[in-house]
């Protein structure tokens, strides 16, 4: 079977995917860069399909969460199936743009490379959501003429300007593994990039124990009876009746990022009350989600959590 045969009958949210395309591009940087352009592809498209269904009235009768849950996901799928067809032309471009380096013998890693275009066309999406504009011919071109403009330094990394600073370098930090836990639940990376930044102020307050040391713990998540691993007592601001209080909690300590978002996405599949977070591609609707479940007892989290994902901010780390 053909590497881009086995990438169609794939379901678009198992979550071997991405790791499977890293292992192909250790082992074949040709073919696994052909697989990577094909995944950004797919990315447009359903960009493009989402722009459609958000242009189209939602108050039908078959109209409800669940229902735009599960068209999501057959749009993800349609998106990946029609990638490997090849007759759109833009895989063919990213993979002509990125095999520059294969070609002149420079260090290049595909990966790092399809992730700074796919963090580009994400921002570019959330900046077209914010102004309520956004069209699928104006996402299609814009996306198109963003692919054709990127210059890449052979490292793999963006070499055109964005958004700089430590928001920028907290997203690049901890992207890999939202994209990872975002395979897992559905949910579209830069929205748990947004919740990590708002729960450790874009990285600049993550907990740390007594000597200093990182606990990695990005989303807040307590060390709760059932939890078997290391921790940390902080002091922590919780409100009761809507009224700040301080009190000293016990925070999970993990020993990466990746730990730290794998851990995150475990937590809201194996729990029942966080079912409404799970799949969700709405930002502000998965932030009052995530409220709702009782994540946070601050009666303005969604609030804030939702400014994050629509935000100036995150747009121009994810272009950066």
């Amino acid at each position: 079977m053909k590497a881009e045969d086995l990438n169609a009958n794939r379901f678009v949210l198992d979550a071997k995917t991405t790791a499977d395309l890293r292992l192909k591009i250790k082992q074949d940087p040709q073919a696994g860069l052909k697989q990577a352009a094909q995944q950004f592809e797919a990315l447009m498209l359903q960009t493009m399909l989402k722009s459609m269904r958000d242009a189209t009235p939602q108050d039908g009768l078959m109209d409800s969460e669940q229902t735009r849950f599960y068209t999501a996901i057959m749009d993800q799928q349609l998106a990946q199936n029609l990638s490997t067809t090849g007759k759109l032309g833009f895989a063919k471009l990213i993979e002509q743009q990125l095999g520059r380096g294969l070609i002149s013998g420079a260090s290049l890693d595909p990966a790092a490379s399809l992730e700074a275009l796919q963090k580009s066309l994400i921002a570019q999406q959330a900046a077209n959501s914010a102004a309520n504009s956004a069209s699928s011919s104006t996402v299609a071109a814009g996306g198109a003429e963003r692919i054709r403009s990127l210059s890449l330094r052979s490292d793999g990394a963006a070499a055109a300007g964005g958004a700089s600073g430590s928001a920028s370098e907290f997203v690049n930090r901890i992207w890999p593994h939202a994209v990872e836990a975002s395979n897992a639940i559905g949910v579209p990376p830069q929205f748990l990039v947004a919740h990590s930044a708002l729960e450790s102020a874009w990285g600049k307050s993550e907990m740390r124990a007594a000597d200093g040391s990182p606990t990695y713990n990005l989303f807040g998540v307590k060390a709760g009876r059932s939890w078997q691993g290391p921790s940390v007592e902080l002091p922590t601001t919780e409100y009761v009746d809507g009224v700040a209080q301080t009190s000293r909690e016990k925070f999970r300590v993990y020993g990466s990022y990746a730990e730290a978002f794998r851990d995150y996405a475990n937590l809201l599949k194996s729990n029942a009350r966080f079912s409404a977070v799970l799949g969700q591609q709405d930002g502000t609707k998965f932030a009052g989600s995530l409220q709702q479940s009782g994540y946070a007892t601050d009666p303005l989290y969604a609030d804030k959590l939702s400014r994050i994902i629509n935000g100036p901010t995150l747009r121009q780390a994810l272009a950066g």
